[in-house]
């Protein structure tokens, strides 16, 4: 078990868990009882960019001379960033007396950890949490009563989960994202 914490602590887990909590905490402070699809989709693109900071090490040529292969180390790391930030998300939320639907929460994770694997490995794993930002920003520009096709593909995170749109969008974002990263690995 060694390899892990050493890896963890080579990808800045330690302080990335550290930021998630202190972003969670915030908007759950600034929520307190009602959750808005608005606070809910802050604190799931925050807690997913906080981690993808640490998606690259500091030395490629270090990562590379490593025994057991990386593929399967990239996978578990990006599914961990997104288990621990959309869990720790759902359990803030339900501490208050609202709560946005799960579903959404989840897949909001899911498209989020996909835009933060493929800005690693187009940009680097320091870029990784560009990506999601940017979208959430663009998401957050887009009217909510625009129904074109174009509106429910960028608004993704902002849309209701019974929007099939949005929430193959996300699905499809996550793939990409998680296959991309897992078989490439940051860009160099």
């Amino acid at each position: 078990m060694r390899w892990a914490v050493l890896y963890a602590r080579s990808r800045s887990a330690p302080s990335a868990f550290g930021g998630l909590l202190l972003v969670i905490a915030g908007l759950w402070a600034v929520a307190g009882a009602a959750w808005t699809p608005v606070l809910t989709t802050l604190a799931s693109v925050s807690g997913v960019s906080i981690a993808a900071i640490g998606l690259s090490g500091q030395d490629p040529a270090l990562d590379r001379t490593a025994a057991l292969p990386w593929p399967v180390r990239r996978l578990v790391h990006l599914l961990l960033i997104g288990v621990v930030a959309t869990g720790a998300l759902l359990v803030a939320q339900r501490l208050g007396q609202s709560a946005v639907d799960p579903w959404a929460v989840g897949w909001a994770g899911v498209g989020f950890l996909g835009l933060a694997g493929i800005a690693a490995t187009v940009a680097g794993g320091q870029f990784g949490w560009t990506l999601p930002l940017l979208w959430w920003v663009a998401a957050f520009m887009v009217p909510g009563t625009d129904g074109s096709g174009f509106a429910r593909v960028l608004g993704w995170p902002l849309r209701v989960p019974e929007d099939r749109v949005s929430t193959w969008t996300a699905i499809a974002l996550g793939a990409v994202g998680v296959v991309a990263y897992a078989l490439r690995g940051a860009r160099r």
